[in-house]
């Protein structure tokens, strides 16, 4: 059984920056594709960053893309979130997620059905 734990979340102003980290347990990271997904209030669980288990493949949803930066340490079996340039549309609940069925690949990254294991989750606000 897998457990993921996110920390880094918190307070910023816009133009900021935060690194979310996520520790997993009960498995290996670097035989998994790792997700970040986020949600705000009223709105539906979107994507924001995946890192492919090969290591190599990184994908990010258009809206964070130049501000956000996926990364995985294998040795602490921990995925990371660089996030810079934060905006007020950027505040959501963040979540990592992990595939350890093999299933993410090019196609299907950004759909949170990939996914099989989840994060409770760490708050980032950004003030304006």
């Amino acid at each position: 059984q897998v457990q993921l734990v996110e920390s880094g979340g918190g307070l910023v102003q816009a133009g900021g920056s935060l690194r979310l980290s996520c520790l997993a347990s009960g498995g290996t990271i670097r035989r998994y594709t790792m997700g970040w997904f986020r949600q705000a209030p009223g709105k539906e669980r979107e994507f924001v960053a995946a890192i492919h288990r090969n290591g190599g493949s990184t994908y990010y949803a258009d809206s964070v893309k130049g501000r956000f930066t996926i990364s995985r340490d294998n040795a602490k079996n921990t995925v990371y979130l660089q996030m810079n340039s934060l905006e007020p549309e950027d505040t959501a609940v963040y979540y990592c997620a992990a595939d350890t069925n093999g299933s993410v690949y090019s196609k299907n990254y950004n759909l949170a059905y990939s996914y099989d294991y989840w994060g409770q989750g760490t708050q980032v606000t950004v003030s304006s």
